[in-house]
């Protein structure tokens, strides 16, 4: 890292002029922990990113993002959470990720907020080593599809960041893509994801394994396995899908 002096914000500047928080990272997980939440990865942001300005006017000088994997926040939500509220997660989960911003000073943005909704995807890319798999949803290396960005937090300062790993995307070697044959309702189609289909199926008689248990596409890819969601998880998320449908959502 080389020299740093402190600053009066509690900033280190080093020769290359880049400012961060001490440990901020870490500090960061240490907070989200309790929530199944950890942080995702970051950026510096370009113009062209859609980040939004912050309240001071200033433009943001580094996104992190914040987000989960597996069945560790799910844990916590299911003995947390209002499970008869409008939008039960994202309820339970904004004031825990507004906590956490306001105690490291960082302004939060959600992705469900909008429209205009930011690009959490494209900035999920910049992030980290994520990437647009056969079926939309991105892929981890590690966590495969099973994971989700829940928000990020906005800093005025660029906050010193790990490389981002130079991964490839795990798509690229698997032969078969298990994930395109799968589909029941052959909802995957070309460049886009015919959301009025699977939902069609999930409800009928012959959904049930979908219903209660998770897309089946999703499941069927190899990567990720021990990060697989359970299936009180799968059928919450397959229930919210299901009303996202019903509200007109992927009916275009």
């Amino acid at each position: 890292m080389g020299r740093c002096d402190q600053t009066a914000n509690n900033i280190c500047v080093n020769a290359a002029g880049l400012a961060y928080h001490a440990a901020m990272i870490d500090r960061l997980n240490s907070l989200l922990e309790a929530s199944g939440l950890f942080v995702r990865g970051g950026f510096y942001p370009d113009d062209g990113d859609g980040v939004p300005t912050l309240a001071n006017g200033e433009a943001a000088g580094t996104v992190l993002l914040i987000g989960n994997a597996g069945a560790a926040m799910w844990q916590v939500f299911q003995s947390e959470g209002n499970l008869t509220a409008r939008h039960p997660q994202d309820t339970w989960l904004r004031p825990k990720i507004e906590n956490v911003a306001e105690a490291v000073g960082a302004q939060p943005v959600f992705p469900n907020d909008g429209p205009p909704f930011v690009p959490v995807q494209d900035w999920a890319m910049k992030a980290e080593p994520v990437y647009r798999s056969p079926i939309g949803i991105l892929i981890h290396p590690e966590f495969g599809l099973w994971h989700v960005y829940r928000g990020a937090l906005l800093f005025e300062d660029r906050i010193e960041l790990p490389a981002r790993e130079n991964v490839p995307s795990p798509c690229d070697s698997c032969a078969k893509k298990p994930c395109l044959s799968v589909c029941p309702a052959d909802a995957f189609l070309p460049g886009r994801f015919d959301a009025p289909a699977c939902a069609a199926h999930v409800e009928s008689a012959a959904g049930a394994n979908c219903r209660e248990r998770g897309c089946l596409a999703r499941r069927a890819c190899p990567v990720g396995k021990d990060y697989l969601y359970v299936r009180e998880q799968q059928a919450f998320h397959t229930a919210a899908m299901l009303a996202a449908v019903k509200r007109g959502y992927g009916a275009g």
